[in-house]
């Protein structure tokens, strides 16, 4: 099982990134997704999440109408663009898919990608 993130890296306040999370050794499509962050010296915080189908998106109030979650079950892909980035944003970007399988509790961590906003 895996999920790679990719897509981090330095930017400047106001701009833009897209992450990516590419999963793999699991039904992707049974999985709801979450994009948590933690920055540096606080706790891991959700960022937004998509239900399994990608009927249904949440957002945490703070990237509210600036960042969008996105999924495509047939690539095993979920994305995060962010736009309006500002420094607050700078954090480690962790990818989380998590399903109940019967009555298992299944879920899987990537190992994160920095995100830095700063001028």
């Amino acid at each position: 099982v895996q999920l790679v993130e990719s897509g981090g890296g330095l930017v400047q306040p106001g701009g833009s990134l897209r992450l990516s999370c590419a999963a793999s050794g699991f039904t992707f499509r049974r999985y709801a997704m979450t994009w948590y962050r933690q920055a540096p010296g606080k706790e891991r915080e959700l960022v937004a999440n998509i239900t399994s189908d990608g009927s249904s998106t949440n957002y945490a109030d703070s990237v509210k109408d600036r960042f969008t979650i996105s999924r495509d079950n047939a690539e095993n892909t979920v994305w995060l663009q962010m736009n309006s980035l500002k420094p607050e944003d700078t954090a480690v970007y962790y990818c989380n898919a998590r399903a109940m399988i019967g009555i298992l509790k299944m879920e899987y961590w990537g190992k994160g990608t920095l995100v830095t906003v700063s001028s």
